[in-house]
């Protein structure tokens, strides 16, 4: 593959790192987990393909067209394991540690929520109440009144959930 990179070893070389430097961008700008994996993994069936004997006359181009084919894929597999908002289990209430009492357990969680944006703590608050179907539609309409999309609104709400888990973990360690 390198002999189609340029002349000699030193150039092809460079215009090899130019040309991954480029594919993790643009993996990064797509949101891709793990850009550099995605990166090595184009440049794989490029060299795949002209291994195979495949006359290709500018590979950067040819590999952000491979890049693009990947991020489909990827984008299809994610589709595949994606869950319905209604089908998404709630999140359970770890364990609390031995020796925890609820009301510490609660004095942290408040404390927590106080160190929150008013935005954010009304997001958190609303998003775990009523039951069922109740809660469907309040969810829905809690998407409509922040303006985002139900999947967003979901992963806001996992965000800030884990970030007051750690925030109480901590409140709850701290002497």
């Amino acid at each position: 593959m390198l002999a189609t990179l340029g002349p000699d070893r030193d150039s092809a070389a460079t215009r090899y790192v130019d040309i991954r430097r480029n594919l993790v961008r643009f993996f990064e700008w797509r949101g891709a987990t793990t850009p550099d994996e995605y990166a090595d993994e184009t440049i794989n069936r490029c060299a795949r393909k002209v291994g195979e004997g495949e006359q290709i006359r500018d590979l950067a181009s040819y590999s952000i067209g491979i890049a693009r084919m990947l991020v489909r894929e990827s984008a299809r597999e994610r589709a595949k394991q994606a869950l319905p908002l209604e089908e998404v289990p709630e999140p359970s209430i770890p364990p609390s540690e031995p020796g925890d009492s609820q009301e510490a357990r609660l004095a942290c969680l408040r404390q927590c929520l106080a160190q929150l944006s008013p935005k954010n703590r009304d997001l958190i608050l609303s998003y775990y109440q009523d039951d069922k179907s109740q809660k469907i539609r309040h969810r829905k309409n809690l998407g409509r009144l922040f303006g985002i999309r139900s999947n967003t609104l979901r992963m806001r709400a996992l965000r800030l959930r884990q970030k007051l888990q750690l925030c109480v973990k901590g409140c709850m360690q701290s002497p």
